[in-house]
């Protein structure tokens, strides 16, 4: 899944789980960056965010380079930091109000599932509880990962988070206005959790979906790692400046994954050099969206951006990624058949409800969303009898 559930700790505190990140041009506000980040999966229509949490977006300029990107040392941050909630009168539901401090350091408060989103200073805000709009077939991923094949079978394949809800951070920003008329109009961007307090500490954080529950989720085939759970270690990381102190333990989880993936087909795409580096562990390694705002909005556009790099083509699309882009069938594709390899399909073409174009373009919670031990249970089977 995008980045649900992604690591043993992160189950412990569900509010600081983040599901999935988003970065796109606004459809009917050309030249203005939408930014979503979707936490706690799973979350009943009541669910609250954190009032121990920094919900942080963080944005930099980046250039195309030698098949990765040079990230400029400029950063742009969004925080979102939530009150407790409280009664108020002639309300059935506790209220919280959140706060969102920008670059410049101006707050703007804002109520929690407020309909009508806060419109002020070149931002437009939207915080509450939404429909999941994440989609994949999760049986067909473990299977493939079980007998080392593709073992995607359309027909009956299913969205493991059929009727899920997530808590949603959506904003709308005029780059220009609140990042400065000298930045762009590519972003690198990420979004992350953060302990607030005196000593911040970084709980999650997630650039480009599926790299840590599916590109470095499995142990079996990375023999300098074998034993650990990289995946802790790798959400504490800064997205543009990895502690080069793990980076050797990351590079190899992603070439010995990265190398699996490349075999599901039967026939190699990405060869690996003399030093046994994949192609495309330094691109993914630096793990951020890249979203072109002077494009106009797209979907299934995310990878673009990086697909042209790697074939040494202009991008021409916005990139970013959108809450409709059938991410696990663009990633399987790149992964296994390359950059303009035949698509793989894992079944599952969209979510419960697709989102909209119009702020703040999720869709309304479900108010009786299955329960979360549903969720699990649907993963107990042997990921061999996912695939017969």
């Amino acid at each position: 899944m995008a980045d649900h559930f992604s690591g043993p700790r992160i189950l412990f505190d569900p509010a600081s789980d983040v599901a999935d990140v988003y970065a796109f041009p606004s459809p009917d506000r050309p030249g203005r960056l939408v930014l979503v980040l979707d936490v706690f999966p799973a979350a009943a229509p009541t669910a609250l965010f954190s009032d121990a949490l920094t919900y942080r977006f963080r944005a930099r300029p980046v250039t195309p380079a030698d098949r990765v990107f040079t990230v400029g040392e400029a950063e742009y941050s969004l925080d979102f930091t939530f009150a407790a909630p409280g009664e108020v009168p002639g309300s059935e539901h506790p209220v919280q109000i959140g706060t969102c401090t920008l670059p410049s350091g101006e707050q703007i408060l804002f109520q929690v599932g407020d309909e009508k989103p806060t419109d002020t200073a070149g931002v437009r805000i939207f915080a509450g509880p939404r429909l999941d709009p994440f989609f994949i077939n999760l049986k067909g991923v473990l299977a493939s990962d079980a007998i080392e094949k593709l073992a995607f079978q359309p027909e009956g394949a299913t969205n493991i988070l059929e009727g899920m809800n997530v808590l949603s951070i959506v904003v709308e920003v005029d780059p220009e206005a609140v990042f400065g008329s000298d930045t762009g109009p590519l972003f690198g961007v990420v979004g992350e959790t953060v302990i607030s307090g005196g000593r911040p500490t970084r709980l999650e954080r997630m650039g480009r979906p599926e790299i840590k529950n599916v590109i470095l989720a499995s142990k079996k085939f990375d023999p300098v790692n074998s034993d650990l759970e990289i995946r802790d270690l790798y959400n504490e990381e800064d997205a543009f400046a990895v502690r080069q102190d793990y980076e050797g333990a990351y590079r190899a989880r992603f070439n010995a994954n990265l190398a699996y993936f490349d075999r599901l087909a039967g026939e190699t795409v990405w060869p690996l050099d003399d030093q046994g580096v994949h192609p495309l562990t330094d691109l993914l390694l630096a793990d951020f969206l890249v979203v072109d705002v002077s494009k106009p909005f797209s979907e299934n556009s995310c990878f673009e951006i990086e697909t042209a790099l790697l074939a040494g083509r202009e991008h021409t699309t916005c990139g970013g990624r959108a809450p409709n882009d059938d991410i696990v069938d663009t990633l399987f594709t790149l992964l296994v058949n390359g950059v303009d390899g035949g698509r793989v399909s894992d079944g599952v073409d969209q979510a419960t409800q697709p989102a909209r174009h119009e702020f703040p373009y999720l869709v309304s919670p479900n108010p009786t969303p299955p329960d979360l031990m549903t969720l699990f249970a649907a993963l107990a089977p042997p990921p061999e009898e996912a695939a017969a």
